[in-house]
């Protein structure tokens, strides 16, 4: 007689099949994040903006839909973002060789599965885990992109046709990459979740040996997986060009790392088995909103990466906690049935604890966000308020209908290249100063290293926010100016500032001095400290800064002009990193003993090559180059540097926020000749270009005159 004591395992609901890993907890977070930041700023919640979180989510998006598919199988591929800038600069070359753009676009989705395809082949045949394999693509496709580019090259001038992929909309309103990722989205979703080739990633996941046992090929699964992850790669490398409207070998540089956060976060397990691609999705949303929101509000950007990590963290710990397998079946579970050993045993309570601690986490950080965006103008209405029911208490006083809240404040956005570089933290001295001489509310927010792509989604948070003007720094003028264009289009004025854009993408440019009177003092300073005859080396920031590149040009040009007997070692990039510029200093005097002066363009680089002609006890070559007082005074009173050359960096940014008030009221207009600048007096504006002066030296004589 059968023992029918034991309940029998049934089909689970289908709420549990389309949330196996609780992604509706992660559904909840990402609605109260939706709620406090629509309650923050009140752009957040309109469509421009949901399509905009779409835009900026699309390359990420991309990577992780690939990643899901080879993490489900307990693999990962950590070169996704190096395989976006070898697809970059695979299309940009192909294009300028003459071939047919969409042509180009196949070849370069063809490499992208190439790619995948070579990781199966290792993982498969070979045995190597997927760790080590992608871990040496990761360097290897960047390598090659840069060993392609020299480093230093970068494709532009791409058709319309091609761009439309990245920058234009449908019917004015819905962006091309959403429909796109979209229908790759629903594409993906039923490949993994409707067909036997889903299902067998998640055996393999679970028990590859078993999976084996039981008829699947692991071998060519595991590989298609890989080949669909590297496609995805090369799609979201194609979307960045068309993006930005520009191919570089540092494309896609970090990328990896988020679309992996945004495949964790949504419950995929790091060791296979388990994940969705909604849950992917969801993840990926609650990271790009998060960015967005805060951005919007006028926070930094570092505050979303801080809490990028936070999430990340405790998303990990939850799903450890959630889903860990017991050590000891209930007593009304049989242990004969190995589908309840992982069955979660968790009590109501400690479910309802989970909860309230994540959404009370999420509460916590908008409300703080909430706080902030709004504690400017908080005590204005109270001031306001307090006015009103004075006046009214006494007779004859204004009627209720004269309080109003107060008048909008005047909003102007400063985005420096890289917000980390001692340069720009002097300028933003200056530009807090104008601020509060004007009276206006400043942002200032950029990447921490240059980068375009980055740059760009800063401006477009500002653009949906409604910022009154933008100041530009341009780390690209190609990327950057499309999108300062669509702010021209919106009714904000636009200027640049210390590198240039596009003339059509802004209405005047402040110039700290002219990239010919920059290099051309550059080129003298170092000529005389060698003597007028000797080989010289530059060390400059990236060898795709376009404005440094024109200062370079100007060095070279004067050298052979007026200095004749100055000849050209090298030119080595510190990536606007101190302890780079000092690596590649040290690699200069040893590859070229006999350079006499080094000329480092960069504000971080000049005391890196100091502190590597120090380790080196090289006093016989001298230097010079464009950094602050602040990080040089040491080694100039030690002769390790002989000179800097620089401008007043305060006054720069100082002068950027007066001309940017100055545009926005109409008090500076096309064919102006001068400007009045506050304390800086007035200056003179040639065609488009307001210069702020003659470049100035700084050495052991003067620098202590100095404090930025």
């Amino acid at each position: 007689m059968a023992d029918n004591s034991l309940p029998l395992p049934g089909r689970p609901s289908a709420f549990a099949r389309f949330c196996p890993s609780g992604e509706w907890v992660l559904a909840l977070v990402l609605f109260v994040e939706v709620a406090a930041f629509a309650f923050a700023h009140p752009r957040f919640l309109t469509l421009d903006n949901g399509f905009e979180i779409a835009r900026l989510a699309a390359e990420v998006g991309l990577l992780a839909f690939g990643l899901t598919f080879v993490i489900k199988t307990g693999g990962i591929d950590l070169s996704v973002g190096s395989m976006m800038g070898l697809v970059a600069v695979t299309l940009g070359g192909a294009w300028s060789l003459g071939l047919p753009i969409w042509l180009a676009v196949l070849f370069a989705v063809a490499l992208g599965a190439a790619g995948g395809a070579l990781h199966g082949l290792l993982i498969t045949h070979l045995r190597v885990p997927p760790l080590i394999v992608t871990l040496g693509t990761f360097s290897l496709y960047r390598g090659l992109a840069e060993a392609f580019t020299g480093g230093a090259l970068s494709y532009t001038g791409f058709p319309a046709s091609f761009l439309a992929l990245g920058q234009n909309y449908l019917g004015g309103w819905l962006p091309v990459q959403f429909v796109v990722v979209g229908a790759l989205f629903l594409a993906l979703w039923v490949l993994l979740h409707r067909t036997v080739f889903g299902r067998e990633l998640g055996v393999i996941g679970h028990n590859a040996a078993g999976a084996r046992f039981a008829g699947v090929r692991v071998g060519s699964v595991t590989t298609r997986a890989y080949v669909l992850c590297g496609a995805c790669a090369a799609l979201a490398g194609l979307i960045y060009v068309a993006r930005i409207g520009q191919a570089k070998a540092d494309a896609g540089l970090g990328y990896e790392l988020t679309a992996i956060a945004a495949v964790v976060l949504g419950g995929a397990s790091i060791t296979g088995g388990r994940g969705t691609l909604h849950g992917t999705a969801l993840g990926l949303l609650c990271l790009i909103v998060l960015q967005n929101g805060l951005r919007l509000a006028g926070q930094p950007s570092e505050i979303a990466g801080l809490l990028t990590g936070g999430v990340l963290i405790a998303a990990i710990a939850a799903a450890q906690f959630l889903f860990r397998p017991n050590a000891r079946p209930p007593a009304s579970t049989s242990t004969s049935d190995p589908q309840n050993s992982d069955e979660l045993t968790m009590k109501n309570t400690q479910l309802a604890l989970l909860i309230a601690a994540i959404l009370g986490g999420a509460a916590l950080i908008t409300w703080s966000n909430l706080f902030l965006a709004r504690s400017v103008t908080s005590a204005g209405w109270a001031a306001v308020q307090a006015a009103h029911s004075t006046t009214t208490a006494a007779p004859g006083s204004p009627s209720v209908a004269a309080a109003q809240p107060p008048a909008a404040r005047t909003v102007l956005a400063l985005t420096p290249k890289a917000k980390a570089d001692p340069y720009f933290v002097s300028c933003k001295q200056g530009a807090d100063e104008a601020a509060a001489e004007l009276d206006v509310d400043l942002l200032w927010d950029a990447p921490t290293d240059p980068d375009p792509a980055k740059q760009t989604e800063v401006v477009e948070a500002w653009i949906t926010r409604g910022v009154d003007a933008i100041a530009a720094s341009c780390a690209s003028p190609e990327a950057l100016s499309s999108v300062l264009r669509k702010a021209q289009e919106r009714g904000i004025k636009v200027i640049a500032w210390d590198a240039d854009a596009k003339p059509d993408a802004r209405s005047f440019f402040v110039n700290q001095a002219t990239a010919e009177g920059i290099g051309f003092t550059l080129a003298d300073e170092g000529a005389r400290l060698a003597g007028g005859t000797g080989r010289y080396a530059i060390v400059t920031a990236s060898l795709t800064d376009s404005n440094q590149n024109e200062w370079i040009t100007f060095i070279k040009a004067r050298m052979a002009e007026k200095h004749p007997g100055m000849s050209l070692a090298a030119i080595h990039p510190s990536e606007g990193q101190r302890d780079r510029a000092m690596t590649e200093t040290r690699n200069i005097i040893r590859a070229y003993p006999d350079v006499k002066v080094i000329i480092a363009v960069a504000a971080p680089a000049v005391p890196g090559a100091a502190e590597a002609l120090k380790q080196e006890n090289r006093r016989d070559v001298k230097l010079t180059g464009l950094s602050v007082p602040s990080l040089c005074k040491a080694y100039v009173h030690d002769d390790w540097i002989q000179s800097i050359v620089l401008w007043n960096t305060r006054d720069l940014g100082y002068l950027t926020v007066h001309a940017a008030q100055a545009v926005q009221k109409g008090d500076l207009k096309p064919g102006a000749t001068a400007f009045s600048a506050g304390r800086l007096g007035t200056l003179k504006v040639e065609n488009d270009q307001i210069i702020l002066g003659k470049p100035f030296i700084f050495d052991r004589s003067n620098i202590d005159q100095f404090n930025f």
